[in-house]
């Protein structure tokens, strides 16, 4: 299976450096990585050619559209995506793989995120508080599993099943969260609690930002579930 990497991009080239200094170090070396340019002004597009990513542009601001844009852009059979902030371990791409080979019908994967910095009691707080949360409480919403944005792999075939559902257009969207809804019961979705990567706690340090990424969560389930209620999704699901 050929792998494309995607990682959409904003003014983040350092981060993005060390996210593709850890794609260098993978055991399976991606077939191609992917950086969306999503209006940078610094050298992000620089740092990404200098490391011999293919870089896209998506000029419309948000990650929807930035995400979208490099899944469509991606030619391999499996499209993994990442922040630019990701810090994947050297054998996070083979994990990848070896789940979609022994599992012909898995049509996505994800795991969780875990927050470089934090020690002791926030970094508990953190997993349990937001990342343990993200999954059960999202999941939950959409009767299935939810795919994490920093850390998801799928079939380019489901891609390219449920791209038109996908919503490119709001930027105040999480697009995870609202992937993640274009899934219903017959598909196979697989969360794998030990297919960690390293994320910032940036967002920790500033409560702006954690607020907006609550709001954006909370926007992005109520806004499918105008055509998607939970009651009919859960109904689907107990049926099969």
């Amino acid at each position: 299976m050929r792998i494309s990497v995607v990682i959409p991009v904003l003014d983040d080239a350092r981060e993005l450096e060390g996210c593709l200094a850890a794609l260098a170090e993978q055991t399976r070396l991606p077939d191609e990585v992917v950086v969306v340019d999503n209006g940078c002004s610094d050298d992000s597009v620089a740092v990404a050619l200098g490391a011999a990513a293919r870089v896209v542009a998506e000029p419309r601001r948000g990650i929807p559209a930035a995400a979208a844009t490099g899944y469509d852009s991606a030619t391999g059979d499996i499209i993994a995506r990442l922040d630019a902030d990701s810090r994947p371990g050297p054998e996070w791409l083979a994990r990848v793989e070896a789940a979609f080979a022994a599992d012909s019908q898995l049509d996505a994967v994800s795991g969780p995120g875990e927050f470089i910095g934090l020690t002791g009691w926030r970094a508990r707080a953190a997993k349990l508080l937001y990342m343990d949360a993200f999954f059960v409480s999202v999941g939950a919403a959409m009767a299935h599993p939810v795919l994490f944005g920093s850390n998801l792999a799928m079939r380019r075939s489901a891609w390219e099943r449920v791209r038109g559902g996908v919503n490119r257009i709001d930027p105040e969207l999480h697009d995870d969260i609202d992937l993640s809804f274009q899934f219903g019961a017959d598909d196979r979705l697989l969360v794998d609690r030990s297919l960690t990567v390293g994320i910032s706690a940036r967002p920790f340090d500033d409560p702006a930002a954690m607020r907006r990424r609550f709001s954006r969560a909370f926007r992005t389930i109520f806004r499918n579930w105008r055509t998607s209620p939970p009651s009919q999704r859960w109904r689907e699901r107990v049926q099969r």
